[in-house]
């Protein structure tokens, strides 16, 4: 491909893509809403009609292609399938999902997990909440809602670290290092120690089976497909509700308008963290490939060409979002954004990512008095894929 016709998309580097790339992509949006990128391999999207489209548009764009990243980490899953394929993995994870089911079986755990750690921290008057609070609420409830109860927070953190790192390095085009091997091993293991017990009637004292039963024996999944979706769900579930959570913390405690707002009437929270997930998503990118010769926004698209969809950009276009980089908490669109994806593959789980963060932010403003930010250590939201603080440090009285 040409760089001729795209000068913007020749310059642009993934060091600028990881670090604040909001003006970029506006103007990427406005002069070449499909790009193409030698830094990324392949097409960038900024326009939101156009992403939504090949969303939607599971025929002529898939994500079923041996260059998949998180398929070349994990193996085959729903993240990674199209069609019946597709449908076979995800359907034994679809009703245990649903917002009734979530509220029901979940509401009451997360709200129990959150002042656990709320607990310990409260007395401290200072912490960094991403790996201190958000990210520890985020493995203890996903595992429990596997059924990996038996696998300790600091080692499910691990794991799911060594898997985001190497699904963000393959898509920098960096190499990747034997940990996430080991990590996705070690998942394994903890994933056929639990099986046998699960599939007979449950865990331990749990009165139900567990999501894994379910995906092992009514769900026909094989082990090394559960195992597999597992680890998809781990890191989604990680990833998309720590990076909720993070941001939504730097965005409140960065606008004292905001702030005043939900602190008077906590009822807000819900809509301040959907703006949060509109201007800064956990899930930044999204990758399809195209299925056959093909043309988007008026640009001649390849068979098998990458097509990366930028939700940090469509989250921002103008044409949906007046003023698009204000943060709003009374906006009154924001639920069109696209944090979630959409299409076959949105997010299986965003109806427990939304529980876990309407919880975590409502928690952290009734038990940490006047929280703030650390002065001296500010925040910066940055990630190619996965965009969240990498130190999230605040204080209370």
């Amino acid at each position: 491909m040409s760089a001729e016709p795209f000068p913007i998309g020749a310059r642009v580097t993934v060091a600028e893509l990881e670090g604040d790339p909001h003006a970029l992509l506006a103007e990427l949006r406005v002069r070449e809403p499909v790009s193409w990128l030698p830094a990324l391999g392949g097409w960038l999207v900024t326009r939101r009609a156009l992403a939504l489209a090949v969303m939607r548009d599971a025929r002529g764009f898939t994500v079923q292609d041996p260059r998949f990243t998180t398929a070349r980490v994990v193996g085959a899953s729903m993240l990674s399938l199209d069609g019946p394929e597709h449908a076979r993995h995800r359907a034994p994870f679809t009703a245990p999902f649903q917002l009734g089911e979530v509220r029901a079986r979940m509401a009451q755990t997360v709200r129990e997990e959150a002042d656990r750690l709320l607990d310990e921290l409260a007395p401290r008057g200072a912490s960094e909440l991403r790996r201190g609070f958000a990210g520890p609420l985020a493995a203890a409830v996903v595992t429990r809602t596997l059924g990996l109860d038996h696998a300790a927070t600091a080692a499910v953190l691990g794991w799911y670290d060594a898997i985001v790192a190497a699904v963000t390095d393959l898509s920098a085009g960096r190499p990747v290092g034997a940990e996430a091997q080991e990590a996705v091993a070690a998942l394994g293991a903890a994933v056929r120690e639990t099986l046998p017990a699960a599939t007979a009637g449950g865990l331990g004292d749990r009165p139900e089976p567990s999501l894994l039963a379910l995906a092992a024996g009514g769900g026909g999944l094989s082990d090394a497909e559960v195992t597999s979706n597992a680890a998809v769900l781990l890191f989604g579930g990680i990833e998309t509700t720590e990076g909720m959570i993070a941001n939504a913390v730097v965005h409140l405690l960065t606008d004292p308008d905001a702030l005043a707002l939900v602190r008077a009437d906590p009822a807000r929270i819900p809509d301040a963290l959907e703006e949060s997930l509109r201007l800064e998503p956990a899930a930044a990118v999204i990758d399809r490939y195209a299925t056959a010769d093909t043309t988007l926004g008026g640009v001649r698209v390849a068979r098998g060409e990458l097509v990366r969809l930028s939700i940090a950009a469509a989250n921002r276009d103008p044409a949906t979002f007046a003023d698009p980089d204000r943060f709003d908490p009374l906006r009154p669109n924001a639920r069109r954004h696209l944090a979630f994806a959409g299409g076959p593959h949105v997010c299986v789980g965003m109806h427990l990512a939304r529980l876990e963060a309407h919880t975590a932010l409502a928690a952290l403003l009734e038990r940490l008095p006047c929280l703030h930010l650390d002065p001296d250590r500010p925040p910066q939201i940055r990630g190619l894929l996965f965009r969240k603080p990498p130190a999230l440090h605040v204080l209370w009285s």
